[in-house]
């Protein structure tokens, strides 16, 4: 008896982090003192450019979207979902990711699988200017079915503590800019997948018109990370407040900012809801309600902006080539979100 009989792969662990360290380089900021490999990733953050730093962490995992992985065997896409859903909550405070690390556990080790998962989470490293610092892969036999797997991610931000966004400055007549999500991002899978897969017994990879996509290439579009063009307004705009818009939806997620006294009037009509969220309430005969409180229904990130500035904000997201909308204001109330 060995370990290899039992189920855990030495080698291929070994083959799997030689595949993976060209990756992670390809993350690699400055303050990074050292390759994968170690204990611990070492960080030196460049503290001189802020005068009061405060570091800002999170973690969160990609849910039940891995299932819709699992069943096409496409894994290049669900790492920047991971690194998506930890980035833009740093963002939320005004935060610049500064490294992430990920968790990824698997039944069975097989190292080109891997390889794959992890060039997701490069390259949403990439696309948010932090270092794949470093993570841990589990093999762990008798755990997962063959081929599953589960993803989780930790990342550490950095931020002025006097530059801090935390909604309490958030104002009566403050406009609400949406920021365009790519579609369902990585919430609400488990009704997804009762809805399409189960209930209407869809194919996960038949093509559907009204996306001009497969099933599995719309449900497996990455969570758009919003960090470069936020952390560039920030720099010459006044934000009041943010919310990256998860589970929960915009009904969930925008009270959470709101000062007390406040609420949040949205215009249904300011932004077009992708195809994928009408099949999804047409299929599931689900209320108009309840989409918007599982959903993002289109948008992905929202700001709250003195009036005075809001246009230009959306010019500045335009310029980016990230689409933003007006979609409402800040009125009275007691922290709700009234859609109309």
């Amino acid at each position: 008896m060995d370990y290899r009989k039992a189920g855990v792969d030495i080698n291929a662990g070994d083959e799997a982090v030689e595949r993976i360290k060209g990756l992670a380089r390809s993350t690699f900021r400055p303050e990074v003192l050292q390759d994968l490999g170690g204990f611990g990733g070492l960080f030196a953050p460049n503290l001189k450019r802020i005068s009061n730093p405060v570091l800002v962490a999170g973690c969160d995992g990609v849910g039940t979207k891995l299932k819709i992985a699992f069943a096409v065997n496409r894994h290049d896409t669900i790492g920047i979902d991971c690194v998506a859903m930890c980035v833009n909550d740093l963002l939320v405070q005004g935060a610049e990711p500064l490294f992430f690390l990920d968790y990824l556990a698997v039944g069975k080790l097989e190292p080109t699988q891997v390889e794959e998962i992890i060039s997701g989470v490069a390259e949403g490293c990439r696309q948010s200017g932090c270092a794949l610092l470093g993570g841990e892969t589990a093999e762990m036999p008798g755990f997962y079915p063959p081929g599953e797997y589960d993803l989780a991610g930790f990342a550490v931000g950095i931020v002025d503590r006097a530059k801090i966004v935390d909604g309490s400055a958030i104002r009566e007549g403050d406009q609400i800019i949406g920021l365009a999500s790519s579609g369902l991002h990585s919430n609400g899978y488990s009704l997804v997948r009762r809805v399409l897969l189960e209930d209407s017994n869809l194919k996960i990879t038949d093509f559907q018109a009204a996306f001009g996509l497969t099933l599995a290439e719309e449900l497996l579009k990455p969570t758009t990370i919003y960090v470069r063009p936020v952390l560039d307004l920030l720099r010459h705009c006044r934000v009041n407040g943010m919310a990256h818009i998860t589970g929960g939806g915009l009904i969930g997620n925008l009270p959470r900012i709101l000062p007390r006294g406040l609420s949040a009037l949205l215009h249904a009509d300011t932004w077009p809801v992708p195809s994928v969220f009408r099949l999804i309430a047409d299929l599931g005969a689900v209320s108009s309600d309840e989409m918007f409180r599982v959903f993002n229904m289109g948008i992905g990130y929202v700001l709250v902006i003195p009036e005075d500035e809001a246009i230009d904000a959306v010019k500045h997201f335009t310029g980016f080539g990230q689409k933003a909308y007006l979609i409402g204001k800040v009125i009275n109330g007691d922290k709700q979100v009234i859609i109309n």
